[in-house]
């Protein structure tokens, strides 16, 4: 029963450290790096009769040229939506619209976006180990509970919280791989 319980934890633990991963990687993509991507349009919200609705669900996303997307809505009477949707993100684009679609011209980034948008990358890689101590927290409170009931010995529980410290180094360690590349990718001209 006790080595089950423990790997359960620890798998448990894990499928939880790689949602926080992916998560980090979904939000790092959404930061723009001076070539048009439409996964920059990802986190955008449109108010649409009411709703926040995430815009790839109101309109198609494409990109025209290496330094332009397009937005093409579904439903025309959205358009201006569309348009304040994307004015109130801070992306730091302002869409041109010719009424039947919106233009986004990805402009080249200046030295002050790039910190900031390094500062953004920096933060999303916080939030995401956060999350991972967040999570082996919850896995090593589990096995004290264990231990505290006997259900495993001292030193199975410490066995258990160390492969939670390997884990959190392990996944730590990937978060700062991924904001040093996209990190790089910013700093790129």
């Amino acid at each position: 029963m006790s080595v089950e319980a423990i790997e359960e934890v620890t798998l448990d633990s894990e499928e939880r450290m790689l949602k926080s991963i992916e998560s980090v990687v979904t939000n790092l993509a959404t930061i723009r790096t001076g070539r048009a991507n439409a996964s920059i349009l990802d986190r955008v919200k449109v108010d649409y009769y009411g709703a926040p609705t995430p815009l790839n669900q109101l309109a198609s996303i494409s990109v025209a040229s290496a330094q332009q997307l397009t937005v093409q809505p579904y439903d025309k009477s959205s358009l201006k939506d569309i348009e304040k949707g994307i004015i109130e993100s801070d992306l730091g684009i302002t869409p041109s619209n010719d009424g039947t679609v919106i233009r986004l011209n990805i402009p080249a980034l200046t030295e002050d976006r790039r910190k900031d948008l390094l500062k953004q990358c920096k933060g999303l890689g916080e939030e995401g180990k956060v999350a991972l101590r967040n999570i082996r927290r919850d896995g090593v409170e589990k096995l004290k509970k264990m231990e505290k009931a006997s259900d495993i010995s001292k030193d199975q529980s410490a066995d258990g919280q160390d492969e939670m410290q390997k884990l959190i180094d392990k996944y730590t360690k990937e978060i700062d791989g991924l904001v040093a590349k996209k990190e790089k990718e910013l700093m790129t001209v």
